[in-house]
């Protein structure tokens, strides 16, 4: 390998992820399906390579066991970390969904559902908790009591409705939405050119990292830094985008681009990633060392399909990503 790049030379996260995303992103990409349990020291020289000083590791390493993200254990004065019975099988579905979302765009039947409801001014939490969890189903807003999905997810409001105890409301299916204006386009409820200037950007972004690695000039340190910071800016992009059907998507629509720089990117970095995540927990214990590995997108495929029945939430994107919104509500710091 070559020498260590001037950092400015590869694209570093935006604002800075927190301890607590890194930390279960970098156990989620190295450590998962192991019962084995990683010293804090490791875990904390880890973060150590994303600027986390020891006493915010310890601290999300702390938030995590007290939220079920993490176990611990105790071997005299060593405390120790790892990943709790089924959470690597919901990592292997979440990494599956992270490397194979906007592949491809679903199909439509041209219908769209409707729902259109009227919460008072004085139940306010209400109408809030049915905002969020119509956003949750992957709903959006064409008007304030009007909601909009080209998805059929009639049941699926209809049994929110009925959940919240709202009985002002109708759902419909149909080809057509209410409002003949530009603004009741109901494409316009979703905002897709903020979105697409937000791939086109991570692309721009990652790119030149494609070079750097054709180039022989990444070092492991360089490599687990990226791939790690890499999944953490993409993983958003499920939560985020409502997936429409193509027919709905505007014209130079940048996500294939973005999700193709960063299968690349993630595939490649893995090797070299795996030697720095190694290295360094070979500084506290060599035989753990050994044990971790890195996992490309053809072998997230493999085990995701060996999973078959014991997959721990549904396969449709919604309920993948309301999944995906409550682990990370999880997982982000609080004070």
């Amino acid at each position: 390998m070559g020498k260590d790049l001037p950092k400015a030379e590869l694209p570093r996260a935006q604002s800075g992820a927190e301890p607590q995303l890194l930390l279960t992103s970098l156990l989620g990409d190295f450590w998962y399906w192991r019962d084995e349990h990683i010293p804090a020291t490791a875990l904390v020289r880890l973060l150590a390579d994303f600027g986390v000083t020891p006493d915010g590791a310890r601290a999300a390493m702390r938030r995590l066991v007290a939220r079920g993200l993490l176990d611990t254990s105790r071997s005299g004065r060593t405390t120790a970390y790892g990943i709790p019975p089924r959470t690597s099988e919901v990592i292997v579905e979440r990494t599956h969904r992270m490397l194979t979302f906007g592949v491809t765009a679903p199909e439509w039947d041209g219908r769209w559902t409707v729902v259109a409801f009227s919460v008072p001014e004085r139940d306010r939490a209400l109408r809030t908790a049915l905002r969020s969890r119509l956003r949750v189903l992957g709903f959006a807003a064409l008007y304030d009591g009007m909601w909009v999905s080209p998805r059929d997810l009639g049941e699926d409001a209809q049994d929110l409705l009925r959940q919240l105890g709202i009985e002002t409301a109708t759902v419909l299916r149909s080809t057509t939405v209410p409002g003949g204006t530009r603004q009741g386009d109901p494409v316009s409820a979703f905002d897709l050119s903020a979105l697409n200037q937000e791939y086109r950007s991570f692309a721009e972004r990652y790119e030149p990292v494609l070079d750097h690695l054709d180039a022989g000039r990444i070092s492991p340190a360089e490599a687990l830094r990226t791939r790690t910071e890499l999944r953490v800016a993409w993983r958003r992009f499920p939560e985020s985008d409502p997936d429409l059907p193509a027919e709905l998507l505007p014209a130079g629509w940048d996500r294939p681009r973005a999700q193709r720089v960063f299968v690349q990117i993630h595939d490649r970095l893995g090797p070299l990633a795996e030697i720095r995540f190694r290295q360094i927990l070979a500084t506290v214990s060599p035989e753990l060392a050994e044990l971790s590995c890195h996992h490309d997108s053809a072998a997230i495929a493999e085990l995701y399909a060996s999973l078959g029945d014991r997959r721990p939430h549904g396969d449709t994107p919604f309920e993948q990503a309301a999944q995906a919104r409550r682990l990370d509500e999880a997982t982000r710091s609080k004070p």
